[in-house]
């Protein structure tokens, strides 16, 4: 969805592992407090004009048994609202 809303490709827009520039952040106004944080700075820089690269990683991930948090119901929902309102929004 990010894809569609923001025209670039994004494979894993919820990793958390983001690096940038400390001045991309020079008038961004963050509103998220849990797992749509993701979302809205991905969705804030990409409306500035910065572009994202990706770089490939390995991971071992965890299951819900082993202290997984995110609920792709209820988390997703709040991601793709996020990414809407912030697409049309701001």
């Amino acid at each position: 969805m990010t894809s569609i809303l923001y025209g670039q490709w994004i494979t894993d827009m919820e990793t958390c592992y983001k690096l940038f520039p400390k001045e991309a952040l020079d008038k961004v106004e963050l509103h998220a407090r849990g797992f749509e944080f993701e979302p809205e700075i991905t969705a804030k820089l990409l409306k500035k004009g910065y572009r994202i690269l990706e770089i490939p990683i390995s991971t071992n991930p965890r299951g819900f048994e082993q202290g997984k948090k995110l609920d792709p119901m209820r988390d997703g929902v709040k991601a793709l609202w996020t990414l809407v309102k912030c697409r049309f929004t701001d």
